[in-house]
């Protein structure tokens, strides 16, 4: 059965903010460009993945399929695109994802939500939904947010690829400890 995998991907200044102080904005930008090229060669490698959506503000060249971002936050965004079966929803911000994290999400999801905790296990990384509608609450402490909205449908997977995200220089140091060579 073939999923549909959605990307959120910021555009401009908002891009990796936090790591402001650690890199100029263009090195941020390169950083963030470098992470979603990375994520979406991931979900193309998946056999289960048959359809790729960029949810930004703007078209991104990576992009097979891009869907305005209006500005109404992550939330809103996602629960106004269509309704769909089967959805996957993956951050771009993950240095160590592979096809294997995405398939290993989406057979944890079976028939209900595999949440993708990042290594804190406070924030959501990714999501696979097998079948829709579902309350979408990134931000703070989403994962627990999510890990309610989902109730006994809900299964976390602890996978590296899945749980190490870049946010902050922490991040940053953590993941090239784990392997990310960056800058390359």
């Amino acid at each position: 059965m073939s999923w549909t995998a959605i990307v959120p991907v910021k555009q401009g200044s908002a891009r990796k903010s936090r790591l402001a102080d650690l890199l100029s904005p263009k090195d941020r930008n390169r950083l963030s460009e470098t992470l979603v090229a990375h994520v979406l060669d991931a979900l193309r490698a998946a056999p289960s993945i048959g359809r790729i959506i960029i949810l930004s503000s703007a078209p991104h060249r990576e992009a097979a399929e891009w869907h305005r971002d209006l500005g109404r936050g992550m939330n809103a965004e996602l629960a106004a695109m269509p309704l769909m079966r089967r959805l996957l929803v993956v951050h771009g911000d993950l240095p160590l994802v592979t096809s294997a994290d995405i398939e290993a999400l989406i057979d944890a999801a079976g028939k209900g939500i595999a949440i993708a905790p990042d290594r804190h296990r406070s924030g959501t990384n990714a999501l696979a939904i097998a079948d829709g509608p579902f309350a979408f609450a990134f931000g703070e402490d989403s994962c627990r947010r999510h890990v309610a909205a989902a109730g006994d449908q809900a299964v976390l997977l602890d996978r590296p690829g899945l749980s190490i995200d870049i946010d902050t220089p922490d991040d940053l140091a953590f993941a090239r400890a784990a392997g990310f060579a960056w800058p390359r």
